[in-house]
């Protein structure tokens, strides 16, 4: 029978308990339907249904600054350039080696590119000019921007506040969530392995600040200590303190389920990096990032967070060859081993979250619910690499973005062999020659906030005032 209390919960009463619950069904390694199944008896069918079936989806959005977007060039040329075969451009691979694939519009896929099989993208990607360069900026925002008064990173988390979750939206190292109307404060930590503690704290916190409500505390106490039998663990003590050693027993359970384990580790190659890499610093900073990508997998299959930003910054020492790669053609092995591990911890990833079952939504795989996005402070020319330089043809630059199938696939605008700039017009999709990157900035953001919405266009132009953006998107 249905509790009267927790029946009647509305506004932000009800997304706290639904919050709360998804903590402590967590703690207690409590399968989502029997979550479900215990909220539908306690607060009925329609409070149940507002934790089965998510109407957003999650996202990781990679933020490259001080020159490490570079990199991200390496695994997603432009299609020209890796046509080209000059030895003095600034791609590593040659055309015999690179995947040219003609979706939506024309693509090249490094050999090093994640998302790919048997001679096709597994998870089509996606260009799009935009922004302009800003050389040199640790936390990038140029190409991040979605209208004047909003960034793309603060947009998607406004717009994922549909889905209740511990902490909305979480940034790893010098990030930039911005500003966005409706959008949530952000949780930063400085690495990886800081995330498990943060979930720690927050967990506690959850249960902690309960005690504002003191009406509602007693009958959500109750709910929760009904997830002992739901789960088949009755190991609490009716004597224990509540604020205490609830917010204790959510903090280990939660540590030990979010921390890689060397199978995890292995599975990253962080385990046995990539001995072509010689440089500590590169090493330390891509084994933090793959860590990062562990515990983020674990965090969204127990329904903790729905988005994460990770900086892939300073990716070395002061040599100047990983900081800001300028000499990094200058050692070919190390630079393919790095390009490699980048494309072995985003398979990697994928490969987790489509092990598991989307925990908002039993129908589907998580890896389906997870859009991805790259973005930078300068690509850094794709057509020299002697000192690679920063500055990019006519001062674009550009976004890289994983759809999940809401956006259109392929290299919208680009940058040519002799060094001309395409743009692209959002409302058809056709190129639109010698267009500054900026002038599409708006609506290349707006086609990810399209995609963590599933194609709901209305929660778009909440934010988004720019043209038309059917040429790039798809309808669901």
């Amino acid at each position: 029978m249905a509790n009267p209390r927790l029946k009647d919960l509305k506004g932000s009463d009800r997304r706290n308990f639904l919050r709360l619950m998804g903590v402590a069904g967590a703690a207690f390694a409590l399968e989502r339907s029997k979550l479900l199944n215990f909220i539908a008896d306690e607060g009925g069918s329609a409070l149940a249904d507002g934790a089965a079936c998510s109407t957003v989806n999650r996202s990781v959005h990679i933020h490259a600054g001080n020159g490490c977007f570079g990199w991200y060039q390496l695994l997603w040329p432009h299609v020209a350039i890796a046509q080209a075969d000059n030895p003095s451009f600034a791609y590593h691979a040659g055309s015999a080696n690179t995947l040219f694939y003609t979706g939506d519009k024309p693509f090249a896929y490094a050999p090093e590119a994640p998302w790919v099989q048997a001679g096709a993208p597994t998870r089509p990607m996606t260009a799009f000019m935009s922004g302009e360069n800003e050389t040199h900026t640790l936390t990038p925002t140029k190409s991040n921007k979605i209208a004047s008064n909003a960034t793309l990173c603060g947009t998607v988390a406004a717009i994922q506040r549909d889905q209740p979750v511990l902490l909305p939206v979480i940034g790893v190292g010098p990030v930039a969530l911005g500003d966005a109307p409706g959008a949530p404060a952000v949780a930063t930590v400085p690495t990886g392995l800081a995330m498990v503690d943060l979930f720690n704290s927050a967990a506690s916190q959850a249960t902690l600040l309960l005690k504002e409500n003191q009406g509602l505390y007693e009958t959500y106490y109750k709910a929760i200590l009904g997830l002992r039998e739901a789960a088949g663990r009755p190991t609490w003590s009716h004597q224990l303190e509540i604020t205490k050693k609830a917010a204790n027993l959510l903090s280990r359970n939660l540590a030990s389920q979010l921390m890689p384990t060397a199978a995890d580790l292995d599975a990253y190659g962080i385990g046995t990096l990539n001995a072509g890499i010689t440089n500590a610093n590169a090493k330390e900073k891509l084994t933090n990032l793959g860590r990062t990508l562990i515990t983020t997998a674990r965090a969204f299959k127990l329904g903790l967070t729905n988005s994460v930003m990770i900086a892939t910054t300073d990716i070395g020492t002061g040599d100047d060859q990983f900081t800001d790669p300028h000499k990094a053609f200058l050692n070919m092995t190390q630079l393919q081993a790095v390009v490699a591990t980048f494309g072995q911890m985003f398979n990697a990833f994928y490969n987790d979250l489509a092990a598991s079952p989307d925990p908002t939504c039993q129908t589907q795989t998580l890896d389906k619910s997870v859009i991805f996005t790259v973005h930078g402070d300068t690509p850094k020319t794709p057509r020299q690499t002697d000192a690679w330089p920063d500055g990019t043809e006519q001062n674009s630059n550009w976004l890289y973005v994983m759809g999940g199938g809401y956006v259109k696939n392929g290299w919208y605008g680009g940058i040519d062999a002799d060094g001309s700039v395409r743009g692209f017009d959002p409302t058809t999709g056709a190129d639109v020659a010698g267009q500054a990157s900026n002038v599409t900035t708006n609506a290349a953001c707006a086609t990810v906030a399209y995609a963590v919405a599933k194609g709901n266009m209305s929660r778009v132009t909440e934010i988004y005032k720019g043209p038309s953006i059917e040429g790039i998107v798809n309808k669901p």
